[in-house]
């Protein structure tokens, strides 16, 4: 028998007696439960109201912001991704010189000197097929000191559109894959945001109710302390004038002594409650400790357990996340199927080439006559050349590679095939497991307010049952043994009806984030309504 419980008839029993025959047969208050209230209310500390401790906790909590850090590392994530298809410019610039000996008689120079200059310039696009395209201009000035150098600077410049696309490895979805993978993370960091969300504001509600129960628990104790020591004080006046012995002295000794020790335990266990508040809201109260300001509800909405079950597996962010990363693995299982085939690309291009240039006079031996070219212009007028595809240049074709073995592709799908199983038996492990949790905290809801009318009852039961024992003890027709048993009873009976107003308030928290916020203990909400 619980010694905290056994300790409430001393205190009963002190409030009948230890004012004698003055104070004999004295009813006891109508309501036990409001002397309770009164005690707490006298409780020194920050109250608190259950909307300040949830806006503070979501304001500051680490599990929010770490969740948040995620969310933010996961668009980070997607953005890094999708730059892979962004258009790319690119260039080059070169200069390069030669001094080349030569015995050639066609060199035109006993040390052959030449100077060059390359120029090119582009863009480039990768697009989410596979697709890869490309643009570019080259010039490519060129000087020497050859006599036979009909052009001196020489400008060459050529210009191509290319194009390569992927048949086989590489296509489609492995192109995306990794942007793919990006996005759906990136849905299962938000939707693990939100979790976070409502598992800190179901933490909250939970310690916050805790902490009520804890007062009401404090108040039991110091009323049967305080009473404890008014039943020892009669007991020894009795004692004195040969009413009772000396072994009921000592047992209302040992009662004061356990109260003292439960006042201790049930103020320690109110202080860690508020502590723990405390860390999740980020700040310490203003006062000894905090105090809820509110009650728990004592009348929820109880909605039927397979809807609660359907909305679970919609709306849990929980459950979504593990979806977003079911999804994730998948992408890149189809991204993989293909990259486990052959390379086979089709490839294809169009450009056109440009010459232009200062001519010079060139002498052949045996002609005394100079050669001069018709070809004539700037760098410019070679590129323009270029551009008009004045000359213009084509191909089309297939590239192929085909690894022996291909052990690194078919074992990479083979191993995120693996990957996609256990993902979706981790999904079905958690629908089952989050089902078996609403259908529990479904059946504490439902019996939430019966449990209440219950536990009402037997307080006023169990009190009158003190209450009729007392009257009985004072005429010597019970027992103190039998008081005491009537007393564990009553102090039982309080202990429920605190722990039935609890575990009702607890399991509606627990159904809100279970079901994703869209039970709300009132009514249902959905898309808002």
């Amino acid at each position: 028998m619980n010694p905290r419980v056994l300790l409430f008839l001393c205190a009963l029993l002190a409030v009948q007696v230890s004012g004698g025959q003055a104070r004999a047969g004295q009813p006891l208050p109508t309501n036990p439960d409001s002397v309770l209230t009164a005690t707490v209310a006298g409780f020194p500390g920050e109250v608190l109201t259950l909307e300040d401790a949830l806006a503070g906790a979501r304001g500051q909590a680490p599990s929010a912001r770490i969740a948040q850090a995620q969310v933010t590392a996961a668009e980070s994530a997607v953005r890094r991704e999708k730059g892979a298809f962004d258009p790319e410019l690119f260039g080059r610039a070169t200069m390069s010189g030669a001094d080349t000996p030569s015995a050639s008689l066609f060199a035109g120079a006993d040390v052959l000197q030449t100077e060059s200059t390359e120029l090119a310039a582009g863009a480039r696009l990768k697009t989410t097929f596979g697709t890869e395209f490309s643009a570019s201009l080259n010039s490519l000035r060129l000087s020497s000191n050859s006599s036979f150098s009909a052009l001196s600077p020489e400008y060459q410049s050529y210009g191509e559109l290319t194009m390569r696309h992927p048949l086989l490895k590489g296509f489609g979805p492995a192109a995306r894959s990794d942007l793919t993978f990006a996005e759906s993370t990136r849905d299962g960091a938000l939707a693990r945001y939100e979790g976070a969300l409502l598992a800190l504001a179901t933490e909250v509600e939970t310690v916050y109710w805790q902490l009520y129960a804890a007062e009401r628990n404090l108040g039991v104790t110091l009323m049967v302390r305080s009473q404890a020591q008014a039943f020892l004080d009669d007991t020894r006046l009795r004692a004195s004038a040969g009413m009772i012995g000396p072994s009921q002295v000592a047992n209302a000794e040992y009662f004061l002594t356990e109260a003292e020790q439960a006042v201790l335990d049930t103020e320690e266990d109110l202080d860690r409650l508020s502590d723990r508040l405390a860390s999740l809201l980020g700040r310490r109260p203003e006062g000894k400790r905090f105090r809820p300001g509110d009650r728990p509800p004592g009348d929820f909405l109880v909605v039927d357990p397979d809807s609660l079950v359907a909305v679970a597996r919609r709306q849990n962010p929980e459950l979504q996340a593990i979806m977003r990363d079911t999804e994730a693995l998948k992408a890149r299982e189809r991204g993989a199927v293909w990259d486990a085939r052959p390379s086979l690309d089709l490839v294809g291009g169009l450009g056109g080439n440009g010459l232009a240039g200062n001519p010079q006079d060139v002498f052949f031996p045996g002609n005394p006559a100079p050669t001069r070219t018709t070809i004539s212009g700037s760098r410019g007028d070679a590129a323009s050349q270029a551009l008009g595809r004045d000359f213009p240049t084509w191909n089309v074709g297939l590239v192929f590679s085909v690894p022996l073995g291909n052990r690194e592709g078919s074992g990479e799908r083979d191993r995120l095939r693996a990957e996609v199983v256990r993902s979706e038996q981790v999904l079905l492990s958690a629908q089952r497991a989050f089902e078996e949790e609403i259908r529990a905290q479904h059946r504490e809801l439902e019996r939430g307010r019966q449990r209440l009318e219950i536990a009402g009852r037997g307080v006023s039961a169990s009190y009158k049952q003190v209450e009729i024992g007392m009257i009985e003890f004072q005429n010597g027709q019970a027992t103190a043994f039998e008081l005491v048993r009537l007393a564990a009873d009553l102090g039982n009976a309080q202990q429920r009806y605190s722990q039935a107003l609890v575990r009702t308030a607890r399991a509606a928290a627990v159904l809100r984030q279970l079901t994703g916020g869209w039970y709300n203990g009132n009514g249902t909400k959905e898309n808002g309504s």
